[in-house]
């Protein structure tokens, strides 16, 4: 596959996914009822995939300071797998639950906004980073990868902790 093939895939599955994120999120896809009950251990489920992905990053991150590229790279598919996983888990909640507000009289609320702001915009650049890093780290473009890595993984690893925050401070508020 050439390069310019690549980068149209990448940028048509990020568009893609962006586009389902949005909208699972506005409902216009019908919400089967009642809810199921699984779908009330997803904001955890997601929570607990968040933080192993930042572990997973940050271990990574280790062994590729050490040289271990056969570790770095395992690790790197196996987060990338997990952040798939949490990606179909996260749809499936905001579609099947209704939304959870912070309560406008917290005094964190401006706190979480925030949070929640920066991650959810995050997420969304996040993706195409992150699938042109795999390209060229499983292409073996060594110094290419390396340049794009010093913006993907920051963000990544922000995007999968800040993930953890923002479910910390919203789950007291779930109806259920």
């Amino acid at each position: 596959m050439s390069e310019k093939t690549a980068f149209r895939l990448i940028l048509a599955v990020s568009a893609v996914v962006f586009a389902a994120v949005l909208v699972l999120n506005q409902k216009f896809i019908p919400r089967p009822e009642p809810v199921p009950p699984f779908a009330y251990f997803l904001p955890k489920l997601n929570a607990v995939i968040n933080g192993a992905c930042s572990v997973l990053l940050l271990t990574s991150f280790y062994f590729i300071r050490r040289k271990r590229v056969a570790v770095h790279k395992a690790l790197n598919i196996t987060t990338f797998v997990l952040s798939a996983v949490f990606l179909v888990s996260y749809a499936t909640f905001h579609w099947l639950v209704s939304e959870t507000r912070f309560p406008a009289d917290n005094p964190l609320r401006t706190v979480y906004l925030f949070i929640l702001a920066s991650h959810i915009v995050l997420a969304a650049v996040v993706l195409p980073l992150v699938l042109i890093s795999f390209y060229r780290g499983l292409t073996m473009q060594t110094e290419k990868h390396k340049r794009i890595v010093r913006w993907s993984f920051p963000i990544w690893l922000y995007v999968t902790v800040t993930g953890v925050i923002v479910y910390l401070m919203i789950s007291p508020y779930y109806g259920f």
